[in-house]
């Protein structure tokens, strides 16, 4: 097996594991969980803004990751050639 395929078979294990995970799960602090369901139940909208900074947290890893992946892609993909009266033209 090349190692294209180590790392999928290795990804799709994880995806399978994080999506079977029977329980619910509890990240934040308990300062942070209780400051934001109290400001939610007050009417408050902090507990929305604590929930927007942690999205906002959360999706810069997974930015940065497509950021090098696409980088890359760009640097490592074949260059494509074609040869017309000996003459090679690259296509990419």
């Amino acid at each position: 097996m090349s190692w294209i395929k180590h790392v999928s078979a290795t990804a799709l294990l994880a995806v399978i594991l994080a999506v079977s995970v029977p329980q619910r799960m509890h990240a934040q602090c308990a300062m942070c969980t209780l400051t934001a369901e109290n400001a939610t139940e007050n009417g408050n909208t902090q507990g929305k803004g604590l929930n927007k900074g942690i999205l906002f947290l959360l999706a810069i890893p997974y930015l940065a990751a497509v950021g090098v992946g696409v980088l890359w892609y760009k640097k490592y993909r074949g260059k494509k050639t074609v040869n017309v009266d000996n003459d090679p033209i690259v296509l990419n």
